[in-house]
């Protein structure tokens, strides 16, 4: 196996983010369910921007908040999503090149606007994103630079690129150009409602050795199994696959693999304020602790600082350096 020239690579849904504070009553109104991802139409999302109050606006995606956080830490990173060569699309490509990222996908010059997330964050820091896809669901294989896939040592998938046809044969194509070059390659379940719709499917890719690695929160591990029951959720998640990270919130996370389950606990916080990319800095800790060597443990308490960092202000983005967070807490980087 080469020396990989990038250290992890994502692949997901390109989508701005438009993140504003409100309330449960806003919700209640709008008809969201508290929590969701929904996806919606052009219609719709008009709808929701014009009732909106002030928002911050930022180019996210979960796989891209992930790989932005690999950035922070330190790492190269590379990102691969489609925008639309349109004004949200090229304030999409600018934000995240500046983030440090590698961003090469060519963007359509026709078809649907750049994709957009309206993310609603209530009182307790719980965000619910209606999310308008756009062009984002446009990625097709040939987006895929085989080139760069083979040269990362991670590539990193998200549940939600699962929804459209094209891009699901994106994501297998991926796939295997990364097991042809013996890197590993990891998925994010996103979403419990997006488990529901793919669990068969999501169960076959661990089962078939598609992927090597999984993240999932507690609510994804149960919606997967259509269980109650973490403990036997895990067991059965354990015979599935070799390698998996379930987070748990404030309880911190699991180690999976085949031999053991490794408890991480959780990094203190002074006020939570927005969960939004709590579980995508997770990754992006954890992701980058794999490629620098370090335990698993150790991986998750870069994880856990990571995600510790993010739900302590507003959006998916770490406002400070990863690297020096970690450094300063004695972690490896």
């Amino acid at each position: 196996m080469t020396t990989a020239k990038y250290d992890v690579l994502g692949i997901g849904n390109a989508i701005f983010d438009i993140l504003v504070q409100t309330d449960d009553a806003f919700l209640a109104n709008q008809g969201m369910a508290k929590g969701a991802m929904q996806l919606i139409d052009e219609t719709r999302a008009a709808s929701i921007y014009s009732a909106m109050g002030p928002a911050t606006q930022v180019s996210g995606g979960s796989a891209a908040n992930t790989i932005v956080g690999v950035a922070a830490f330190g790492a190269s990173a590379v990102y691969v999503g489609k925008v639309k060569d349109d004004q949200v699309g090229r304030l999409y490509s600018h934000d995240i090149r500046t983030a440090n990222v590698t961003f090469t996908t060519p963007a359509a010059t026709d078809g649907p606007a750049t994709g957009c997330s309206y993310i609603l964050i209530t009182p307790d820091g719980e965000r619910t994103m209606n999310t308008y896809l756009g062009a984002a669901q446009n990625l097709r294989p040939d987006d895929i630079d085989a080139e760069q896939v083979a040269a990362s040592s991670i590539t990193y998938l998200e549940g939600y690129l699962w929804d459209p046809a094209e891009a699901k044969n994106a994501f297998v194509k991926a796939s295997e150009i990364a097991h042809g070059a013996k890197r590993t390659v990891a998925l994010t379940l996103s979403d419990s409602f997006c488990v529901g719709r793919y669990r068969d499917e999501f169960l076959s890719l661990m089962r078939k050795n598609t992927i090597d690695l999984i993240f999932a929160n507690e609510a994804e591990l149960l919606s997967l199994y259509q269980s109650s029951d973490v403990d036997a959720a895990l067991t059965q998640l354990r015979n599935d696959i070799g390698f998996a990270v379930v987070t748990r919130s404030e309880k911190g996370c699991v180690v999976v693999t085949k031999d053991k389950v490794t408890a991480v606990p959780a990094f203190p916080i002074n006020k939570l304020v927005d969960t939004t990319g709590a579980g995508d800095l997770f990754a992006a800790g954890f992701l980058f602790g794999l490629v620098r060597g370090t335990s698993h443990e150790d991986a998750g308490r870069l994880g856990a600082l990571a995600a510790a960092e993010v739900i302590q202000h507003v959006g998916a983005r770490p406002q400070t350096s990863l690297k020096d967070l970690a450094q300063k807490h004695g972690l490896p980087v």
